[in-house]
Formats: C-alpha cells, sequence, structure tokens
C-alpha cells in the first residue's frame, strides 16, 4: 500500500461498517483456488481482497491494468491490494482511497491469510482498534480444509486447529483425493472441532454459491442450542454450579465442550470474570461462543447477548431481537486446546459462587 499520512476518511463512510471476510488455511488447502472463483464469479466488482502476495491468487491472468503500486483493478471490477506492513495500514489506506473517490466503491473486503497464520491477530486487529471498528465489521471466517492432507496436518500444525476453530464456515477441498472413509471420519472430526461451524464441499460450488459463501448471513447461534429437547435436570454431587455435562468431544489434547447456565447473569460481573480467564487462558482457547441471559428486555420481550470470542480477543458481545429457541438458559461453548474442561468448570464455579453468595445454581 501506500506511504503512511494523514487519515482523512470521510465520518459518511463510517454510517455503515463494511463486512470483512476471512479467507483462511494451511499451505495448499486451495483457498487461493476458491478465492479465485469467488472473483470470477463477481458480477459489478463489490469486493476489495487483501492478500499478502499477488502471486498467491493467480492473479495475472485477471489483471486489468494498475491503479498504484500495490493495487490492481481485475476483469470483474474487483480490487486486489497488496499488504505490505501492518493488516491496519493496509484497511485504512484501502478505505481512504474508496472515501476520497481514488476506488470504485466496494462492498466489502475480503482478507487472505497467508497457509501458516492464524486469524486470532486479525480478530484482534479489527476488533480492537477503534479507527477500524468504526468502520469495518468482520462478518465470517471462511477455512478451506484440504481432505487429503487435514488428518496428518491436525496431529503436527497448530495453525491448522486455530484455523478451524476459527470457522465460521468450513469449506472442504480436494475431496476427490481422500478416499470415502477419509472424508467421513474428517467430517466427524471437523464436526467435534469446532460444532457450530457450517460445512460445505467445494467440488459442489458452482460460481454463484461461491459468491454465497461471503453474501448469506452466517448464523451466529450455531452450536450453541440444543437440537434435541434439554435433558433432563439432575443434582450432580460432586460440583453443583448450574452447568451441562452432556456435550463434549475430544481429540487428542483439543476438546470442545458447552456450559450451561440456568440463571440471569450480570453482563458486566460476567465480562470481568470471561477477561480474566482469558488473559489467563487465551493462549489455550481456541474459540469461544455465547448466548447469554441477561435479563436485558426490548419492544417484543428478552434479547439474549450473544458473544463470539478468539483466543484472547472478545467482539464487542450484540442483543438477538429475541431468543433462537424454547431453551433460554444461558450457554458457552469452549473449543480449548490444551485446557482441561475441569479447569474452567471451578473458574465458573467460584465465580458464581462470589456472584450469588450463599445462594446456589441449579445444575443443568
Amino acid at each position: 500500500m501506500t506511504a503512511r499520512r494523514t487519515r482523512t476518511t470521510k465520518p459518511a463512510a463510517r454510517r455503515q461498517r463494511l463486512p470483512v471476510a476471512v479467507l483462511t488455511g494451511f499451505l495448499g488447502a486451495g483457498k487461493t483456488s476458491l478465492l479465485r472463483r469467488l472473483l470470477a464469479a463477481e458480477a459489478a466488482g463489490r469486493t476489495a481482497v487483501l492478500v499478502n502476495e499477488f502471486g498467491e491468487v493467480g492473479i495475472d491472468q485477471l489483471l486489468v491494468s494498475p491503479i498504484a503500486p500495490d493495487i490492481v483493478l481485475l476483469e470483474s471490477g474487483c480490487i486486489c491490494c497488496r499488504i505490505r506492513g501492518e493488516l491496519k495500514d493496509a484497511l485504512v489506506d484501502l478505505l481512504d482511497a474508496r472515501a476520497e473517490g481514488r476506488l470504485p466503491p466496494f462492498e466489502r473486503i475480503v482478507i487472505e491469510t497467508t497457509g501458516l497464520a492464524e486469524p486470532g491477530p486479525i480478530h484482534s486487529t479489527l476488533a480492537a482498534d477503534p479507527l477500524l471498528a468504526n468502520q469495518v465489521v468482520l462478518e465470517r471466517v471462511v477455512a478451506v480444509i484440504d481432505a487429503g492432507n487435514a488428518q496428518e496436518t491436525h496431529g503436527r500444525r497448530p495453525e491448522w486447529l486455530a484455523q478451524v476453530a476459527a470457522a465460521d464456515i468450513i469449506a472442504l477441498a480436494k475431496t476427490d483425493l481422500a478416499t470415502a472413509a477419509q472424508a467421513g471420519a474428517l467430517r466427524a472430526l471437523l464436526a467435534q472441532l469446532n460444532p457450530g461451524a457450517a460445512l460445505v464441499e467445494t467440488a459442489e460450488l458452482d460460481g454463484p454459491a461461491v459468491a454465497a459463501l461471503f453474501d448469506r448471513p452466517v448464523d451466529r447461534t450455531a452450536g450453541l442450542l440444543p437440537a434435541a429437547p434439554a435433558p433432563k435436570r439432575h443434582r450432580a454431587r460432586d460440583h453443583d454450579h448450574g452447568h451441562d455435562h452432556a456435550h463434549e468431544h475430544e481429540h487428542g489434547a483439543v476438546t470442545s465442550f458447552t456450559l450451561v447456565l440456568d440463571r440471569k447473569l450480570d453482563w458486566t460481573a460476567f465480562g470481568v470474570w470471561l477477561s480474566a480467564l482469558l488473559h489467563w487462558h487465551g493462549d489455550r482457547i481456541l474459540r469461544v461462543k455465547g448466548i447469554l441471559d441477561t435479563g436485558t428486555t426490548g419492544g417484543e420481550g428478552e434479547r439474549p447477548l450473544l458473544l463470539n470470542g478468539v483466543q484472547h480477543t472478545i467482539h464487542p458481545p450484540e442483543h438477538l431481537p429475541a431468543w433462537p429457541g424454547s431453551d433460554r438458559r444461558s450457554r458457552l461453548v469452549f473449543i480449548t486446546d490444551g485446557l482441561e474442561r475441569a479447569t474452567v468448570e471451578r473458574s465458573l464455579a467460584a465465580w458464581l459462587a462470589a456472584a450469588t453468595g450463599p445462594k446456589r445454581a441449579r445444575s443443568a
């Protein structure tokens, strides 16, 4: 991008935040091919793409003309920029150029990570920087997974785990290179590692369907609410602090589990506990999602609070217009690497005991 200068982004550009999609995946997974298909499907140049190197995207056959040393215009009208230096600088330069009319008025941004990158720092940059938080919003993370090599990569590369855990959508590529048994085992593994992610196969997607991966609303409550009626309540003998024991999946040191609380929560106090938990264990918490009963009401009744975090970063919570199901208990889904469920349970129990005094929460 261009050299540093005084930021000139117009206030009008901040009134509606631009959606950002992160496209991630391990080396050779097929994310570049998926990105190329997205750009080819674009009809009106709606997308600005930030990549690390032009060569990684096969940009040559799509190039129309250079706009600046690090910006090119594609046949579709999309903009493609190289990330040089900090991601924040690249994003702000891109937004400035759009606001000043030096670039077409794109409607979304896609950030392609390198194959060895973890999505966590991108989450932190977009959520924690006040300048960016007023102008863009992280809408989805799409992780491309190589069906042929995923099982081997899972066992030796922590970046792969971080990419899977952060995903809202998992795009399974190169299924033709895997046997039916391998593909089935991989789907089961991915469902265990990230039960809230939507799973698609790239080979089954035509151009419009590829574009839809980046257009359709993401179900933020996926994986949070039970598909079946809530389990019958019972009294746990050894620890009685209001959480569910029925949903837990383990694969090696990686664990996903759900905690259920059947009481209203004070969001401020709960936020202090969660911040402390992430401070001490953020490197081992790959993902946390939650839907919380904070007693907030709106025009149509109670409004639950939706929570989304990756490693140390919690995005600003949002209020849903209504509960998406009949079960209105607070639920937290954790994906952890080397952090035992019991550690989180003990921390939560201590907070509940301090928050409720002599009153004890019931086990779910």
